[in-house]
């Protein structure tokens, strides 16, 4: 039988009953029985105010046990879940409110030095009207990270047509609610119901929103779980933001499925992490690149105890061969998986437990999730279709990635022109990443289409140049874009991270790409930057990139 979230949310009482099901640091340890009963007195109070089936509930605020409880609350509610983007400013989140036409939002206190609620308050007041149908607030209390010149608190009291609650004060309204309406209204809910709504990161343009139903949120979960082994045994560190599909569906949810318990960091710290996976006794660290990056380039990395560790996926970004190697030769996990998926799919295809090194460094894995997935492009001069087969030279087979099966989302909210020029009309869902199969199955992404250049008449797609980078003794990270030239049209340029311990000069950095690369490859530009701009999953944003040189 297909489950529901709040059907899945019983089950995990159920079966893992006194189970840790979270372990905030500094805060509460919630075994699964408590974790439903704090779901239902959510459910309850949400119900009790008004909140109904099919209504949107926006939550904006960052990894803390009160994001799981009010997420899980909201979908027994019936409600859909619109996670809202941490980094986002007020205006941006204004955005996705109002276009999700949300009748609750769950919002942090102050919070890295700002007080979203307050900045809600100043963009709403510049475009009145715009969220016209809150008629629930409820403020989340976030211990607030030390900063130089912290932001004054402006907090309103209330808010037109809106009742503002704190969270101690939504969990006693649910306390005082019959338990029998939070259980009628998660029997309520059906597996094809749309669970949750989830923007697009908008590195390309305005960002959309995603709708998924809650068989399909479950399966992708189910899916990465298998794929990972993940057990009631595992100890899962959830670095990745719960309002991205990474920390909610391959975090909050593969925790509810497996038993696992669910570590949530607030804020990414390499240290605070270790320090975490030693406490707790960490199993699985998924994360972007990045993350294990500065573990294993920290100076208290030899101090620490991290030896629990089994499991890491990674992917998001390219995923250097170089940083593979380290990763499974100075770090202790048993298993280094790599993924590949997108907010319309989240999880499409994984490795698995089992390959060969060589297949994780260079593959992103099978299909997973029930999907199909095939690789396409322009006909090729001779007529064949480049996702037809292994071709006897791999490079040309690249193409744009192309997927079908039931997880693909629903369609994009209140965009239909946006739905069809994704999903085609044979289902296939246009990805924009571009790639190519083995003749395993195997997928390796080559790059993004949007991030290709073309220098000289030659088409050049960064994410290899990047690979060759990540070959040189110094470079912790790097972004190749394509800027414009007078004679070869455009040329590469890159950004460099340097590892903490290394200068680097750019005679160096061209040099090692000209031992490496056809001379149209080699950047001609090179820049040092002590971080590159970053998308919340990990992703360098080379819009940005490309915006400063221009």
């Amino acid at each position: 039988m297909e489950l529901t979230i709040p059907a899945a949310v019983a089950s995990a009482a159920s079966q893992f009953g006194d189970r840790v099901a979270i372990a905030e640091p500094g805060g509460p340890r919630l075994t699964y029985r408590e974790l439903r009963e704090r779901v239902s007195g959510v459910a309850a109070a949400l119900a009790a105010e008004g909140i109904e089936a099919g209504d949107r509930f926006a939550i904006w605020s960052p990894n803390t046990y009160h994001w799981v409880l009010a997420a899980l609350g909201a979908l027994s509610a019936g409600a859909t879940l619109v996670p809202v983007n941490t980094r986002f400013t007020g205006p941006e989140a204004l955005d996705v409110i109002s276009r999700s036409r949300a009748r609750a939002l769950v919002v942090a206190g102050p919070f890295l030095g700002a007080d979203r609620l307050a900045t809600l308050a100043a963009a709403d007041a510049d475009e009145p009207g715009r969220l016209g149908r809150l008629r629930l607030i409820v403020t989340v209390p976030v211990e607030p990270r030390p900063c130089s010149e912290p932001q004054p608190r402006s907090e309103p009291t209330g808010w037109p047509g809106a009742n503002v609650l704190d969270w101690a004060g939504l969990e006693r309204l649910g306390s005082e609610a019959p338990a029998s309406l939070a259980e009628q209204c998660a029997a309520s809910v059906r597996p094809g119901d749309v669970s949750d709504i989830l923007f697009t990161s908008g590195t390309t343009g305005r960002s959309k929103g995603a709708m998924s139903s809650h068989r399909q949120s479950l399966a992708v979960a189910a899916a990465w779980a298998e794929c990972g082994e993940v057990t009631s045994q595992d100890r899962y560190l959830v670095i990745n933001p719960f309002f991205h599909s990474f920390g909610y569906k391959a975090g909050i949810l593969v925790c509810l499925l497996t038993g696992a318990t669910l570590v949530p960091q607030l804020v990414y710290d390499p240290e605070q992490s270790m320090r975490l996976i030693e406490a707790e006794r960490i199993t699985v660290l998924p994360g972007a690149p990045t993350i294990y990056q500065t573990i294993l380039d920290h100076p208290a990395r030899a101090s620490r105890d991290l030896s629990s560790l089994r499991l890491a996926v990674t992917g998001a970004a390219v995923v250097p061969v170089a940083l593979v190697e380290r990763m499974q030769e100075e770090l202790s996990f048993d298993t280094v998986l790599t993924a590949y998926g997108l907010t319309e799919a989240v999880v499409v295809t994984m490795c698995r437990p089992g390959d060969d090194p060589q297949t994780v460094a260079r593959t992103s894995g099978l299909a997973t999730a029930g999907f199909e997935v095939r690789v396409a492009g322009p006909a090729w001069p001779d007529g064949t279709d480049p996702g037809a087969g292994p071709a006897a030279d791999p490079e040309s087979a690249a193409g744009e990635i192309l997927l079908r099966g039931p997880n693909v989302m629903l369609g994009y909210l209140d965009d239909p022109a946006a739905t069809k020029e994704a999903i085609d009309a044979e289902g296939w869902l246009h990805t924009g990443d571009v790639g190519r199969l083995d003749a395993r199955g195997y997928l390796t992404i080559t790059d993004r289409l949007k991030d290709m250049y073309i220098c000289g008449g030659f088409n050049v797609y960064p994410a290899e140049v990047e690979q060759v980078l990540a070959r040189l003794d110094g470079v912790a990270e790097s972004a190749v874009i394509g800027v414009p030239d007078d004679r070869l049209g455009e040329v590469g340029k890159a950004f460099i991270v340097a590892r903490p311990d290394r200068r680097l000069s750019e005679t160096e950095v061209v040099d090692h790409c000209r031992q490496r690369l056809a001379n149209y490859k080699v950047p001609r530009q090179v820049e040092f930057r002590s971080e590159l701009p970053r998308n919340p999953a990990g992703k360098p944003l080379k819009r940005l990139l490309r915006e400063e040189s221009r």
